[in-house]
């Protein structure tokens, strides 16, 4: 039987990248019986991971309704892709600098950010990219550090993966994981600290873009589409 941790981390993976890929919209909501359902397993570990993505700030809980899917405005997307850009510098730098580097585990992690860019799987991509950058910066031996980043980068959303825009970003996106690699294993500092900053300010018009469009008034926007995320009404 599979340890409760590890069934509400594999919970909260699911949930967090259906969120942060769009799948769930703002508004639509969890149900803890029915994920328990699907997952084929009991309730506690379900709601323990939807309690944890609530602290994380991508759910707000509602009362014998279930957890809906919050949404961060244009100003917070700004502030958090600022954030981001501070720390994740930082963090490489700190890699960067150091004597010792074993960067083995990168590559492979690498490689499974490039395959889920071409197979255009955008669900994938978000979990591969995630775990390569959560491996980087466990590197600089901080954890407080690792925490604040994987929660700014998971807080920002992005909404659809068609668009001949974001599809081109994953690609270039994929290709820069080789270079960081390659800039930090050679210790290039400036190298690094320049690419990094490209890495994730590269993406902030696509997911601007996308907060922008839920923040119109709701007459303006399209009704969303149906999600698997959507619960049944008499969510718990």
């Amino acid at each position: 039987m599979k340890n409760e941790s590890n069934l509400r981390e594999q919970v909260s993976r699911h949930v967090r990248a259906e969120i942060v890929a769009g799948y769930a919209q703002p508004g639509a909501m969890y149900s803890v019986p029915s994920l328990a359902e699907n997952f084929g397993i009991s309730t506690t570990p379900v709601r323990e991971a939807l309690l944890e993505l609530a602290r994380e700030g991508f759910l707000e809980p509602h009362r014998n309704r279930g957890f809906r899917v919050t949404m961060p405005s244009v100003a917070e997307t700004r502030n958090l892709f600022e954030m981001r850009e501070v720390l994740e510098v930082h963090a490489a730098r700190m890699v960067a600098a150091m004597p010792r580097r074993d960067l083995s585990a990168l590559l492979p992690l690498a490689d499974d950010v490039t395959a889920a860019a071409r197979n255009h799987s955008y669900r994938a991509f978000l979990a591969t990219d995630r775990e390569f950058h959560r491996a980087l910066l466990d590197m600089a031996g901080n954890p407080i550090l690792t925490q604040t980043v994987m929660t700014l980068r998971g807080r920002i959303r992005y909404f659809g993966d068609a668009s001949a825009e974001g599809v081109e970003r994953q690609r270039a996106s994929a290709r820069e994981h080789y270079q960081i690699i390659d800039l930090v294993t050679a210790g290039d500092l400036d190298g690094i600290s320049d690419l990094m900053r490209d890495h994730v300010r590269a993406w902030e018009p696509l997911f601007m873009k996308a907060v922008a469009q839920f923040e119109q008034p709701r007459s303006l926007q399209p009704a969303p589409a149906a999600t698997s995320a959507t619960a049944a009404s008499d969510a718990s």
